[in-house]
């Protein structure tokens, strides 16, 4: 007669090693879950807050001293161009640039880049340095309206690359544009 081979151990270290792997996978989308709507909550308030603007001064007030707050991040600037009339802002305030500088700021952004950096873009000014992490964000109007860039950073070095987060960044873009459209246009 032969031997009865028992097969019960490795089934059941196989069925145990699967309930692990499906409880770790369960376990990140969970994360990803709540990183995605914690994302989407603060999106909501950022545009919220802009939506409650009295003028395009305290548009850009809004985006550049509330929304690193609102959206846990260390710097915002905008740049913006129109005519022949370049400005930047962020939490040190507005100034005039040169257009050119803009434009060439926004050259290779379709849309939105996301990226790790060494340094943060120029247009973070004095906070450049400690930026390590950035999402640049192309805001592009019809003339008269101003067009642009929306640079948003932190000084943790992430990577958000997700295609996720350039939507939700693409969305908030748009409300900042339309929004500008609101205050400029007559």
């Amino acid at each position: 007669m032969g031997s009865v081979i028992s097969f019960e151990d490795r089934a059941v270290a196989s069925l145990r090693r699967r309930v692990a792997e499906v409880e770790e996978a369960n376990q990140d989308l969970i994360a990803f879950a709540r990183g995605h709507s914690g994302a989407v909550s603060s999106i909501h308030a950022a545009v919220l807050a802009a939506i409650e603007a009295e003028g395009f001064d305290h548009l850009v007030h809004i985006v550049t001293q509330q929304w690193p707050d609102t959206l846990g991040l260390d710097a915002v600037a905008i740049a913006l161009y129109v005519g022949d009339q370049g400005m930047r802002a962020d939490h040190g305030g507005m100034q005039f640039v040169d257009r050119k500088l803009i434009e060439r700021a926004t050259e290779g952004v379709e849309g939105v880049v996301l990226r790790g950096v060494g340094r943060g873009h120029p247009l973070f000014g004095e906070a450049s340095d400690l930026i390590r992490a950035e999402a640049l964000i192309r805001l592009d109007n019809p003339s008269p309206l101003p067009s642009g860039l929306l640079a948003l950073g932190q000084r943790a070095g992430m990577g958000f690359e997700t295609r996720h987060g350039s939507e939700l960044l693409l969305f908030l873009g748009d409300v900042l544009s339309r929004m500008m459209g609101r205050w400029l246009l007559p």
